[in-house]
């Protein structure tokens, strides 16, 4: 039997099941099927493909990462033949093919620690094989330098090392630190008057007994750092049982938003923590002042919670050395303190008024001069403070939009306006990833399916990451009675929700955004489109990039386009051609992976195309139609009654349930085709229905009149905004026969 070189508890081998993955292994064997799945392991980068990147595990044995398993682009990946990664084993194929998955972790010091696989078996690496002939080992297989998230060396001067991986014992004895006697705990000043607890950790019970002391009596919990006679050098002051430390020596403060100019500087901040994360190495928190986020590290040894009394929401004053990690700025910790009362306070009064005075734009410049648009100025200019408030408060902010041109084009232009901001607000490169998300929904409506898992994500998140509740910010959904149920879902849990809809909104739901954007709220008539309507709201969200922004509105509308955006995308440079091949491009693009937000390549699409990839699919888009559309044309049944013409398309018969196009597009694009005068078109399938006519029609109380004369199909409006009704499917021959007549009637 040997010990778990993570928790000590007794193994066959070196490691247990529940720390297989907080371990690395370095693959000395020559058979892919040796490898085991769900293990991460040492490689280096063999090549790229088109399809993903080759990584070497051992002599003889490659693995292909796809690039799907990927959290970015294939193309921004900074790795280079040769360079040293760190993959997991996700299977391994009869033939030998070896599936490789990404890991975040990309750094020995991420892990905490390390172990070698030769053939089936695995060993400690040698150098702790020798540690009793006293040899020290810079490779040790627990590295417990203080880094950054992505596991480079710390600056902050304190150095350790993890549990020494021969036994349970000698690890347990490496993450104390010992002393004889245990001084009493004194007063210091601190800067701004005010008092801390002091404690001289000599013995990790006496450092937690002051600082819960030190909490419990309202004061700045601290412990100060002090030298040990073990081997071990522990970071004492951030220790386990610490709270925080005193800062004893005046620095002037310094804004977060100048620390690129201070590299290698020792620097004091103060801020709000917004965010915290434990990694394989250090605690590293996300602190915000009134100009930006920065991560700072905290180090205890590999994988510790520093400063456990810290939470989120803390306001904190900090010294530490700015560096520079992967490109990103980072602050090493040399001391942290949380600030109470009037010292609190002034950071928080400072806070608030930097954000109500970053937050809210001083006025809307619609774009294209839209009348429609700037009569909403008061919900829109509401709507930008929401999106620039979640920005500036480090709160992700969620984009639900249908998966059709006009909600990807609404969706995009939001995306483009807040990454640069999120951008400028944090310094780590992957920021934009974690606080903006676009969701996409199949429909037009946010159900109860779409609420639940943006709760879910949303819990989790919290629980795991400290994180905040997002911003949902429903473009083109929301709006309607049939969501009433998701939203109200949100609103259980206090998440705020924008609402945007160049529809009118249901008189149900009005109240249950916390903003809501929508014609009736203004007295004007216009041809509005959801597009139109949020690239305006992107455009003043950050007016920095209108002019990305002017040829959106123009490629949002399928006929009927107004003069105002026709010409303003003329300007831009996108002529009606160019834009018809945007709009189709976006809607082929929408349909597949309805669920995906496919950022890269839209961003390609509508803004940095130079016109080869959109003309390549919307050609795709029109050959797929035309081949429907002829199909469905073929095998319509008419009828005429009351004077009115009712063209009506099998779609489980005439065309591909799971292939391009989808129903509605199909029926739409149909009905452009076959209206003529006063016409009505329907596509009927196994349990629903879809409406369009060349004359007004309430849908809601079609679906009602039609279930009263087909009482045992439970009619119903799915989506009134697509047309959409949904009925039992053993009585689907009723229902075209009663909507046929709710329509005469009503019509």
């Amino acid at each position: 039997m040997g010990a778990c070189i993570i928790c000590g508890a007794s193994v066959d081998g070196h490691i247990c099941e529940s720390h297989q993955e907080d371990v690395v292994f370095d693959f000395r064997g020559d058979d892919p099927h040796q490898l085991v799945s769900n293990r991460f392991y040492r490689g280096t980068v063999d090549g790229y493909a088109d399809f993903g990147v080759f990584v070497d595990l051992a002599p003889g044995v490659t693995g292909l990462l796809h690039r799907s398993e990927l959290d970015r682009r294939l193309e921004s990946l900074s790795w280079e033949p040769g360079d040293s990664v760190f993959v997991r084993v996700k299977n391994v194929r009869d033939n030998g093919n070896v599936d490789l998955g990404w890991s975040i972790r990309q750094s020995d010091r991420e892990f905490r620690g390390t172990l070698i696989q030769e053939g089936e078996t695995s060993r400690l690496p040698e150098s702790e094989a020798d540690e009793d002939d006293g040899q020290a080992d810079e490779d040790a297989s627990v590295e417990a330098t203080a880094d950054d998230a992505g596991g480079d060396e710390s600056g902050n001067g304190n150095s350790g090392r993890g549990p020494d991986a021969g036994s349970a014992a000698e690890g347990n004895a490496a993450e104390e630190v010992e002393s004889e006697t245990a001084p009493a705990a004194r007063a210091e000043p601190t800067t701004d008057g005010s008092t801390t607890a002091a404690v001289e950790p000599d013995t990790d019970a006496d450092a937690s007994d002051a600082a819960e002391e030190a909490v419990e009596a309202g004061t700045d919990a601290t412990v100060t750092d002090t030298d040990t006679d073990t081997d071990t050098d522990v970071d004492a002051s951030a220790s386990d049982d610490a709270g925080s430390e005193p800062i004893e020596d005046e620095r002037e403060r310094v804004e977060i938003g100048t620390l690129d100019d201070r590299i290698d500087e020792s620097v004091q901040i103060e801020g709000e923590v917004v965010g915290v994360q434990q990694t394989g190495g250090p605690t590293v928190f996300e602190v915000r002042d009134e100009t930006g986020v920065v991560d700072v590290a905290a180090f205890v040894e590999p994988g510790v919670r520093a400063y456990p009394a810290v939470e989120l929401g803390d306001v904190v004053r900090i010294h530490g050395d700015v560096e520079r990690r992967r490109e990103e700025i980072q602050i090493e910790t040399e001391a942290l303190a949380i600030l109470e009362d009037e010292a609190a306070e002034t950071v928080e009064r400072r806070l608030a008024n930097a954000i109500t005075e970053r937050a809210r734009p001083d006025t809307l410049d619609a774009l294209g001069d839209d009348a429609t648009v700037e009569a909403l100025s008061e919900p829109l200019l509401d709507a930008a403070e929401a999106i620039r408030r979640a920005v500036i408060e480090s709160r992700p902010i969620v984009v639900r939009h249908p998966a059709s041109a006009d909600g990807y084009v609404a969706g995009a232009a939001i995306e483009r306006a807040a990454l640069p901001l999120i951008r400028e607000e944090h310094s780590k490169r992957d920021a934009v990833y974690h606080y903006f998300t676009r969701r996409p929904l199949e429909g037009s409506v946010y159900g109860m399916d779409a609420a639940t898992n943006d709760v879910t994500r949303m819990l989790q998140d919290r629980d795991r990451h400290d994180e905040k509740l997002p911003l949902f910010l429903l473009v083109g959904t929301g709006s309607t009675v049939e969501s009433a149920d998701g939203i109200g879902l949100l609103d259980v849990y206090d998440a705020t929700s924008v609402v945007i809809d160049a529809a009118v909104a249901d008189p149900e739901t009005r109240e249950s955004a916390d903003t809501l954007v929508s014609p009736e709220l203004a007295d004007v008539d216009g041809t509005l489109s959801t597009g139109a309507l949020v690239s305006s709201l992107a455009a003043t969200v950050n007016d920095e990039v209108r002019g990305d922004l002017t040829h959106l509105p123009a490629v949002s509308y399928w006929e009927e386009t107004p003069g105002v955006y026709v010409e303003l995308a003329r300007t831009a440079g996108y002529d009606a051609e160019r834009v018809t091949e945007l709009r189709e491009a976006i809607e082929l693009e929408a349909y597949y992976q309805s669920y995906e937000d496919k950022r890269e390549l839209v961003t390609d699409l509508l803004f940095e195309d130079g016109g080869d990839l959109a003309a390549h699919v919307a050609e795709q888009f029109r050959e797929k139609l035309e081949i429907e559309v002829e199909t469905a044309r073929a095998n319509l049944r008419t009828e005429d009654v009351d004077g009115i013409e009712f063209a009506v398309l099998d779609t489980d018969a005439y065309s591909h349930r799971y292939d391009f196009p989808p129903e509605a597009l199909l029926v739409e694009e149909l009905h452009r085709r076959v209206r003529d005068g006063r016409t009505v078109t329907l596509g009927i399938g196994t349990d629903e229905l879809y409406v369009r006519s060349t004359f007004d029609l309430a849908i809601r109380e079609v679906a009602a009149a039609a279930d009263e004369i087909a009482p045992q199909a439970d009619v119903a409006t799915a989506s009134v905004r697509e047309g959409k009704l949904e009925f039992l499917s053993g009585a689907r021959d009723a229902v075209e026969n009663a909507v046929i007549a709710a329509i005469a009637d009503q019509a």
